[in-house]
């Protein structure tokens, strides 16, 4: 007899019968228990049957994960997906419109299970499919006058179902012709096409320039910039979203040399200016995928300034040294005397010389070599023509100002810009590959045409007022950096919506409110050294780990929606997990969109007792994170992995929204394990906790000294005597 741990009991269903109870052993192969459950019902040829999960999502059971079959599951004996894909597939080519229109709304159902998907694309079902698209029979094009209505609907679940089978990723993208890329970009450049049309077509098109380099080029010869910016000025989010994720594809698939054009391209169709208007602007915020793709657009056009950043400075190179010649001019032609006498080349170069100094360079004699270093390289030097050009006040005061200044307490402007510069470009990482899971983008920087410019232009002018507070000299030159890095990240973490916004967040952030904010930081984390703190803190300890426990456990109830992340391409399709109330079952499934508040239990088909729980695992030690074609090379995605092991081989996998959710989870799974909850975010909790509870234990005890030691204990007295005697 089998062990519990393998038997699973299961209610089976079948059309017309009453729902069969029975014992699974999960030991015994899948053929013969569909063999004993079509025996029961005198169904003949087994072979032609499966099972089927009927909790909505129909997903068949294979010997993969038969495992994840729960005690009380309910399952249906169906048609086998072998049999199916070929009834499908014989159905979809009927002459009859209507008996096609259910074909392919039932293939476009069950292309999301990959099973099934398997058996279908083995009977070569996605040429099918793409002949359909491209031209199909001749009754079929002429009903397309004739049933608008039919065929646009026909039209929809075909592309469903095509893009549904491609994100399996069992088929490559290589193998399509050049006239099925056209026919797909006519559906977009037709404005007159349905919205769920035009949405999978948008999505069939970024999958092509992601995953085929042939058919980026093939794509980027049929679609123009100019063709897709009128989709970003609906109000169809979805549409806006596969907008701007087509427009990143080609960015970030286009050759170097090409990538420039394509932004003076976005320019003159004035790309930003529309994104700030319908999109950023037009709803109250911005989540989720757009989110996403909207950083994605804001990483690729500050990566265009990396060439300039890692390009150095040529000091024969006479037109980059007139760059130099005209910041000395703009600050100093006023009081010039070489506009007036030509001066002997002894006395140019002395004057030369004496201003170089005065605009801050390290290097007097030859500035350029300032500009070696890469990075910042060249980007310094743009920044600060620009700042000299178009705030040309501002500059003439900062350089004047300082030149002024006892030597020692001088802001060297040069310097300055350079380090500045370089600054700008780590915290925005300048150069680096956008994330698959980051959706943080500043509006802010949607603005301007120049915003990154605009930026250092603020910036610069921060430092220097900085520099003044702080009454600093050229020896506190990293430490003025480090400040005004405080106060850009500080500004920045408020997601100001326009850069005069962030330029008052900045105007909030003095030098003196840093000190506070440090000072209030330090107190807060500040780790009471004296015996009686300490005494005090372990005693207090463990009730604020059950506190932050209690609070894991109970963000868990609440739930939270996962996004499911693919090797071939990102996904809109999300699922829905939560802890049940008396904290024994995890409820669990797939969801269509992301809820707007809490998904209720009984909506989640799938569940996982907490008992069945052996482990939890994070990283690379996830299941997820091992397969063939993981996104196991993203480090931010590794980051946010881990995984619930149970059963023999159970697993539930997860990728957290952000780091937040990511501790929140692993926590709490942890916490109902018995385990420590060992996140950074459990360590800041109990730091912030312990103190303010130390805090406020200790406010009658204001201004008073607690010694570091509890006082001796006096010597015992010589007698008794004063002992009050009870008899």
């Amino acid at each position: 007899m089998p062990p519990p741990s393998d038997i699973v009991k299961v209610a089976i269903e079948w059309p017309g019968a009453f729902p069969k109870l029975m014992e699974i052993d999960q030991k015994k192969p899948l053929s013969s228990i569909i063999k004993e459950v079509s025996d029961g019902w005198s169904l003949p040829n087994h072979e032609n049957y499966a099972l089927q999960h009927a909790d909505g999502t129909n997903f068949y059971i294979t010997e993969k994960n038969r495992n994840e079959i729960k005690h009380g599951a309910i399952l249906r004996l169906t048609t086998s997906p072998a049999q199916n894909a070929l009834q499908l597939h014989e159905r979809i080519q009927s002459s009859s419109m209507d008996a096609k229109l259910e074909a392919l709304k039932d293939l476009a159902r069950l292309s999301r299970d990959v099973t099934f998907a398997q058996e279908f694309i083995n009977l070569d079902g996605v040429s099918l499919l793409t002949q359909l698209v491209e031209s199909g029979n001749e009754r079929y094009q002429k009903l397309q006058k004739i049933m608008k209505p039919c065929f646009g609907d026909m039209l929809s679940f075909t592309l469903t179902a095509f893009v549904e089978l491609m994100d399996h990723g069992i088929v490559s993208w290589d193998t399509f012709s050049v006239a099925f890329v056209k026919k797909i970009a006519s559906f977009v450049n037709k404005s007159a096409n349905d919205n769920q049309i035009l949405q999978r077509s948008l999505a069939i098109l970024e999958s092509m320039v992601l995953n085929s380099h042939d058919l980026y080029q093939k794509v980027a010869q049929e679609i123009t910039i100019g063709q897709l910016i009128p989709h970003l000025q609906g109000t169809d989010k979805e549409i806006q979203t596969n907008t701007i994720a087509v427009i990143n594809a080609l960015f970030l698939k286009a050759p170097d040399d090409k990538r420039q054009e394509i932004a003076l391209i976005l320019a003159q169709k004035q790309l930003r200016s529309i994104i700030l208007t319908h999109m950023i602007r037009s709803q109250d915020a911005v989540v989720g995928e757009m989110a996403h793709q909207l950083y994605v657009l804001q990483v690729l056009t500050f990566n265009l300034l990396e060439e300039r950043m890692m390009t150095k400075m040529d000091p024969q190179d006479q037109a980059q040294r007139d760059i130099i010649f005209e910041l000395r001019r703009i600050a100093f032609d006023a009081e010039s005397e070489l506009n007036n006498t030509g001066g002997s080349i002894e006395k140019r170069k002395s004057m030369y010389t004496r201003d170089y100094k005065k605009l801050g360079f390290i290097n007097h004699v030859n500035p350029a070599m300032d500009f070696t270093q890469t990075p910042p390289g060249m980007l310094a030097l743009d920044n600060m023509l620009y700042f000299a050009k178009n705030h040309q006040d501002s500059y003439i005061r900062i350089v004047l100002e300082n030149s002024s200044r006892e030597d020692k307490h001088e802001c060297p402007f040069g310097r300055s810009s350079i380090e500045l510069t370089k600054m700008l470009c780590e915290i925005l990482k300048v150069g680096e590959l956008p994330s698959e899971t980051y959706n943080e983008f500043h509006p802010m920087f949607f603005t301007h045409d120049r915003s990154f410019e605009e930026f250092f232009c603020i910036c610069i002018q921060l430092l220097n007022k900085t520099w003044k507070e702080m009454r600093a000299t050229s020896e506190d030159f990293n430490k003025v950096m480090q400040v005004v890095k405080e106060q850009i990240m500080r500004a920045l973490t408020t997601k100001p919506s326009s850069l005069d916004q962030f330029k008052s967040k900045l105007q909030n952030l003095s030098y003196t409110e840093i000190l506070k904010i440090r000072q209030s930081e330090r107190m807060n984390q500040e780790d009471f050294q004296s015996r009686p703190i300490l005494e005090l803190k372990e005693k207090i300890q463990p009730e604020i780990l059950e506190l932050i426990k209690q609070q894991r456990l109970n963000r868990l109830v609440e739930g939270t929606c996962f996004r499911k992340i693919y090797s071939r391409r990102r996904q809109d399709k999300v699922w829905y997990c939560r802890l049940s109330p008396n904290h024994k079952v995890l409820h669990y499934g797939d969801l269509e969109e992301s809820p707007q508040g809490e998904v209720p239990h009984d909506s989640l088909q799938d569940k996982l007792p907490v008992a069945d729980i052996k482990a939890v695992v994070t990283g690379k030690d996830c299941p997820h994170m091992k397969e063939k074609g993981a996104l196991k090379q993203n480090k931010e995605v590794l980051e946010l992995a881990f995984s619930i092991l149970y059963d023999t081989n159970g697993q539930l996998n997860f990728i957290a929204p952000d780091r937040h959710e990511y501790c929140v989870w692993t926590d709490g799974l942890n916490a109902l394990l018995g385990k420590d909850m060992a996140s950074e975010l459990t360590q800041n909790d109990l730091d912030t906790l312990l103190s303010m509870e130390i805090k406020l234990r200790l406010l009658d005890l204001e201004n008073i000294q607690i010694p570091d030691a509890p006082p001796p204990i006096p010597k015992e007295p010589s007698n008794y005597d004063f002992v009050y005697d009870c008899n």
